[in-house]
């Protein structure tokens, strides 16, 4: 079946102590509802944009890194794997845009006025060849349609940053020769802090420099966060980083981090959650993250522990009944974020 090798192959991407023995609950911290945001490779800037579109109200800003438009597949895996990723045909925005536009109406995702004053980062390589750049550019041209067609979403700002020479993986500050390749872990020694530029855009400038991350990495129990019991597609554990002055009981922001696939901590260990960069980013900002892990799986189709972008953990993933998005305002609200009105 060619389609599952196709898919094999596809989006490949896309701290201090590490607490030991068995997973915990999430700790309770005290979130600042206008500093949660969703940053994703691949994927999990996919899973970034939906978790943006169907919870707007939650998700004031989201970073992309190498992903296109929401609602791109369709719930369709043949989408997916052409329009969605090598751009042929390419993406209709908007058709894609009206549809965002009938779904919010319907109550399927939230509500576009929360948009009011989003953040959107957009971050693709030049050299991408797994999500070509037309499609990443086809989703800032989804967010600047959405702006531009409604009066009240002029103060929405999106940043397209695709003029740089990286191939499909996320830029770290370190320099080496893997930055125009695609390999494990899909960190790229390029140079180029892509984490600090999605602190920056996400939550303005940096309130000091950083250096070495002195907060926990820890892990967490995702089963606790099942929705009613639902099997959300996830592994046994989770990873969340939390800096000193969040421990220390200070107002703490939140972002949210989407690996790629074949990404997750099965695949490549503590790289991701480690390595990426976002954690010293966190110390400087106050700013907790949330590292979320998928499962691999045959059944449903998912070799390789992709967010669902196109379907395979049920109708409506894209959307406020997605298992996977249901899963994860549990796990924020655990967190501490203060009761929705």
């Amino acid at each position: 079946m060619r389609w599952i090798s196709m898919l094999c192959l596809s989006l490949c991407v896309v701290g201090g102590p590490v607490w030991a023995g068995d997973a915990a609950p999430l700790p309770k911290l005290k979130l600042e509802p206008s500093r949660v945001a969703v940053a994703g490779l691949s994927s999990g800037a996919y899973m970034a944009t939906q978790a943006q579109l169907a919870y707007p109200e939650l998700f004031g800003a989201a970073a992309l890194v190498a992903g296109g438009p929401y609602g791109c597949a369709g719930g369709k895996l043949d989408v997916a794997l052409s329009a969605c990723m090598k751009g042929t045909p390419a993406p209709d925005v908007p058709a894609l845009v009206a549809r965002a536009r009938q779904r919010s109406a319907a109550g399927e995702i939230g509500a576009l006025s929360a948009l009011a004053h989003a953040r959107v980062y957009l971050l693709h390589g030049k050299d991408d060849a797994v999500v070509a750049p037309p499609v990443a550019e086809a989703a800032a041209t989804f967010y600047e349609q959405l702006r531009n067609g409604d009066a009240a979403l002029k103060g929405m700002q999106v940043h397209d940053d695709g003029s740089r020479v990286f191939a499909h993986n996320l830029p770290i500050a370190a320099s080496g020769d893997d930055c125009d390749k695609s390999v494990s872990p899909y960190l790229g020694r390029c140079g180029f802090d892509a984490a600090g530029e999605i602190f920056a855009q996400l939550f303005g400038k940096p309130p000091r420099a950083v250096g070495e991350a002195k907060g926990e990495l820890r892990t967490f129990d995702q089963n606790a966060y099942r929705p009613d019991g639902a099997d959300a597609f996830l592994a046994d554990e989770g990873y969340i980083y939390v800096p000193p002055s969040c421990l220390a009981g200070k107002s703490c922001g939140l972002l949210v981090a989407f690996h790629g696939c074949k990404q997750n901590a099965t695949a490549v260990g503590e790289a991701f959650v480690k390595d990426a960069g976002f954690n010293r980013w966190a110390d400087a900002y106050g700013v907790a993250v949330l590292y979320p892990q998928t499962r691999a799986s045959m059944a449903p189709l998912n070799p390789q522990a992709c967010w669902d972008w196109w379907g395979y953990s049920g109708t409506g993933y894209d959307g406020r009944q997605g298992v996977q998005l249901r899963w994860l305002v549990r796990a924020v609200d655990a967190l501490g974020l203060p009761p929705r009105r």
